[in-house]
C-alpha cells in the first residue's frame, strides 16, 4: 500500500558535470506529471512520463532537473534567431511606454532559447542521456520507497480505527437484546395504561413492528462485511485508492442507518463513535495511490 505523498532527491556526477532530480508527488484523483526542465532538455518530458508511469499510478507529481556542465572549454554563443525578434520587442516597448526601464543583458541571456552552447557529439548526447536517465530511475525508486513506508504508516492507522469500530460493533451487539426488552416493557405499560381492556395479542403486535425497527443486526453484519473487505484490499499491492473511498462511503451509511435507528443512548453515542472512527479513516485514504 503507498501513499501518494513523498519527496525523493537525488544528485549525481558524472565526467561532463553533476545533475540533481527532484520529484514531489502529493495526493490527486489521477496521474498529474508537471515538469522543471532546462531548455535543451525538454524533449526528454514523453519518456520522463513513461518511466514514471511504470511505478506511479495516482498523485500530483512534479519533476525538476537541475544540470550543471563543469567542461571549462564549452563555448557559449548567443542564438541570433531568438535574440533579434526578442531585442525588436524590447525596443518597441520602450518607445511605448517611456518610463520603461533599460533591460539588463543578463536577463536577456536568461531568457529561453537565447544563449546555447557549441553542439556536442552525438556519442556524448547519448551518454548524457542515458546519466540523466539512470538518475531519474534512483529518484524514481527513492521516491517510491518513501511511499511505500509512508503508505505502512497509514495502513497501521487505518487498522488501528477497524478495531476500534469492531470493538463498537460488539458493544452494540451486547445491548441489542437488553434494549429491545427495556422498550418492550415501556411500549406493554403504555399500551396498557391507554387501553381498558388489557389485549396481549395487540402487544404482541407492536413488539414485533418496535423489534423491526429496533433490529440493526443487518447494519451490524455489513459494518463487519465491509471492514473485512477493507483489511483484504489493503493487502493488494495495486491501486487502492479508489477502492477504499468508496468502502468508506459505504460504512459511514450503515453508521448512519445505526444512529437512526438507535432507541437508547448507548447506541446513539455508538453511532457517534463509529461516524468519528471512519472520517478519520476517510482522510488517511485520501493520500492512498
Amino acid at each position: 500500500m503507498k501513499s501518494m505523498t513523498a519527496f525523493a532527491r537525488t544528485q549525481i556526477t558524472t565526467d561532463w558535470g553533476n545533475f540533481s532530480w527532484e520529484i514531489r508527488s502529493v495526493n490527486q484523483r489521477y496521474l498529474e506529471t508537471y515538469f522543471k526542465l532546462p531548455d535543451n532538455q525538454r524533449h526528454l518530458e514523453m519518456k520522463i512520463r513513461d518511466q514514471l508511469k511504470q511505478l506511479l499510478h495516482r498523485g500530483k507529481v512534479e519533476v525538476s532537473l537541475k544540470v550543471y556542465d563543469n567542461q571549462s572549454d564549452q563555448a557559449f554563443k548567443v542564438n541570433q534567431a531568438v535574440l533579434q525578434p526578442l531585442s525588436q520587442a524590447v525596443c518597441e516597448v520602450q518607445q511605448t511606454l517611456m518610463e520603461a526601464t533599460q533591460v539588463n543583458p543578463l536577463e536577456i541571456l536568461n531568457w529561453p532559447g537565447v544563449l546555447g552552447s557549441d553542439e556536442l557529439d552525438e556519442t556524448v548526447l547519448e551518454q548524457r542521456e542515458t546519466d540523466l536517465f539512470a538518475g531519474l530511475q534512483q529518484t524514481i525508486t527513492a521516491l517510491n520507497e518513501h511511499r511505500l513506508r509512508e503508505g505502512a504508516a497509514l495502513k497501521e492507522i487505518i487498522l488501528q480505527r477497524c478495531d476500534a469500530i469492531d470493538g463498537y460493533i460488539d458493544e452494540a451487539q451486547q445491548l441489542l437484546p437488553e434494549i429491545i426488552a427495556t422498550q418492550t416493557e415501556k411500549l406493554r405499560q403504555r399500551i396498557a395504561s391507554l387501553l381498558e381492556e388489557f389485549d396481549e395479542m395487540r402487544v404482541h403486535q407492536e413488539v414485533a413492528i418496535l423489534a423491526q425497527k429496533l433490529d440493526v443486526h443487518e447494519e451490524l453484519d455489513r459494518l463487519r462485511t465491509h471492514l473485512t473487505e477493507v483489511r483484504h484490499v489493503m493487502e493488494s499491492k495495486d491501486a487502492i485508492g479508489r477502492r477504499l473511498d468508496f468502502l468508506m462511503q459505504e460504512l459511514n451509511r450503515e453508521a448512519n442507518t445505526l444512529g437512526s435507528k438507535s432507541a437508547d443512548s448507548r447506541t446513539s453515542q455508538i453511532g457517534v463513535e463509529l461516524k468519528v472512527l471512519i472520517e478519520q479513516m476517510r482522510e488517511q485514504v485520501q493520500n492512498i495511490e
